[in-house]
């Protein structure tokens, strides 16, 4: 794809993703020069209009990487999820979405390394997802997750993967510390202090974002001097941290 077409993307605009028979909205925004795009998979109750999201993802493209916000979930069955709470949890639904709106994204814009941003039961479909597509998904970052959702997808899962928990999000933790151990890629914990599983205290969502940013990054952006001549690829690595 030639600079100019790269250019006249840049600004945000609406896109259409069919999976099965549902046609998905999505907000697709890409920087200049990006050389990465975030699929944003978020928990029921949330949308891609979320100001939680909506910051999260403006500071991932002021780090140069673009975002697709974009919901798993028809209006249709976000209003019966609503009621029955049985969407949201299904997670091969969800996963399946997401690896409809990669091909798309693939398929439209192949010169953009692609990663996953999950919150709450989209943290799992992230993983189940990334654990189908192999190294076709270049990092994936959970913000309050549910990974455990993931269940044997865990140890598939070859992309870098970022697990981001609230410090007082305590059963939360248990459930990220425990697929962290089932999980053989390149990994890490970070625990914030003080918050909660919604990340509403003062300074807590700027953390999650700035962590999330660094990250996506590093492995969107960073990964394709890998490749050069001399260049040293990152190692298996585990770390958890407060």
């Amino acid at each position: 794809m030639s600079q100019t077409t790269k250019t006249a993307i840049a600004q945000a605009k609406e896109v259409h993703i069919r999976s099965g028979d549902v046609r998905l909205l999505g907000d697709l925004s890409i920087p200049d020069g990006a050389q990465g795009l975030v699929l944003f998979a978020h928990g029921s109750g949330s949308s891609r209009h979320s100001p939680r999201n909506q910051f999260v993802a403006r500071t991932i493209r002021d780090a140069g990487v673009g975002t697709l916000l974009f919901d798993l979930l028809t209006r249709e069955e976000e209003a019966v999820d609503m009621h029955t709470a049985h969407l949201r949890f299904d997670i091969g639904l969800l996963a399946t979405r997401l690896i409809d709106a990669t091909y798309w994204i693939k398929g439209e814009l192949d010169y953009l390394n692609v990663g996953y941003f999950g919150s709450s039961t989209g943290g799992g479909a992230a993983l189940v997802a990334a654990g189908q597509l192999g190294d076709t998904v270049g990092a994936v970052v959970s913000r309050g997750g549910r990974p455990d959702l993931a269940g044997d997808a865990l140890p598939k899962v070859q992309s870098p993967t970022l697990l981001i928990v609230g410090g007082r999000d305590y059963p939360v933790i248990e459930m990220n510390k425990a697929a962290l151990a089932r999980m053989q890629c390149e990994k890490e914990l970070k625990i914030v202090t003080g918050a909660t599983h919604l990340f509403e205290e003062p300074g807590t969502l700027e953390q999650v974002a700035s962590l999330a940013a660094e990250w996506l990054q590093r492995h969107l952006v960073a990964a394709n001097l890998v490749s050069e001549p001399g260049a040293v690829a990152m190692g298996s690595s585990t770390r958890v941290a407060h």
